[in-house]
């Protein structure tokens, strides 16, 4: 069993994630997993329907999940977006600016290099899918 970091105050779903396409053939599943070459996009009409997306990250060089998580919010999805696979420390503050919010590595997670890397940055430069001010509007409103 993998542990999942989940950086949200809501009870977690108990329910699998089924493939993409088997969420549309199941009219009752709430949690989907997005592997590497699926078109998130599909999922925007059933944002409602949705709780969790799992974003598969088959090698930590193959960064299409980003994109993934970050159209979901920009399409206003609420639920949780976990990265699953190889998550690996370094990047976990950037998928979090890009909307994730939970993650299953397939390796531990060193605690104290994970409370480094999420808090290395007090301020960033660009808006996200995390909801932080960028440092460019706090000094020019």
């Amino acid at each position: 069993m993998l542990d999942v970091l989940r950086l949200r105050d809501d009870e977690a779903t108990d329910e699998p994630a089924v493939s993409l396409d088997a969420f549309f053939e199941q009219t009752n599943a709430t949690s989907v997993r997005i592997e590497a070459g699926d078109d998130v996009r599909r999922l925007i009409p059933m944002l409602d329907r949705l709780r969790l997306v799992e974003i598969d990250f088959p090698k930590f060089r193959d960064g299409r999940g980003f994109s993934s998580a970050r159209i979901l919010r920009e399409a206003g999805f609420k639920g949780e977006i976990k990265a699953t696979g190889d998550v690996l420390v370094d990047l976990i503050f950037f998928m979090q600016r890009c909307g994730f919010d939970s993650f299953a590595p397939e390796q531990p997670l060193d605690p104290i290099a994970l409370k480094a890397a999420l808090g290395r940055w007090q301020y960033v430069y660009q808006s996200s899918g995390d909801g932080r001010t960028p440092i460019w509007k706090l000094r020019h409103g």
